[in-house]
């Protein structure tokens, strides 16, 4: 199992490592793309437990709202720095910034 955990992160890694500037992805569309679309919270803590030097872009993943992380108040001064739009309910902007990374 812990194997599969391990490959299950790496897959994530991958896709997330891919996410342009300016653009977001969600924990949703990663699960669906690695095959795994009942997991998009195992995405989540894939990129929680993500190691720091592999320096992942994991502020530009959201929920399927566009709802940022909670408790993760650097996401959105890091989002806004790249251009990311908020709509007026504080969430990202899907329609403008949402990335399909076709496999």
């Amino acid at each position: 199992m812990r194997e599969d955990k391990h490959f299950f992160y790496q897959e994530v890694y991958n896709i997330v490592k891919q996410i342009p500037l300016g653009r977001v992805m969600t924990y949703g569309q990663i699960a669906r793309l690695i095959a795994k679309p009942q997991h998009s919270r195992m995405v989540g803590k894939s990129l929680h437990e993500a190691p720091s030097e592999l320096n992942l872009p994991c502020h530009r993943v959201v929920n399927s709202k566009g709802r940022l992380a909670p408790f993760w108040h650097k996401q959105r001064i890091l989002l806004r720095e790249e251009g990311i739009l908020f709509k007026e309910n504080g969430c990202v902007d899907l329609k403008k910034h949402l990335w399909q990374l076709e496999i």
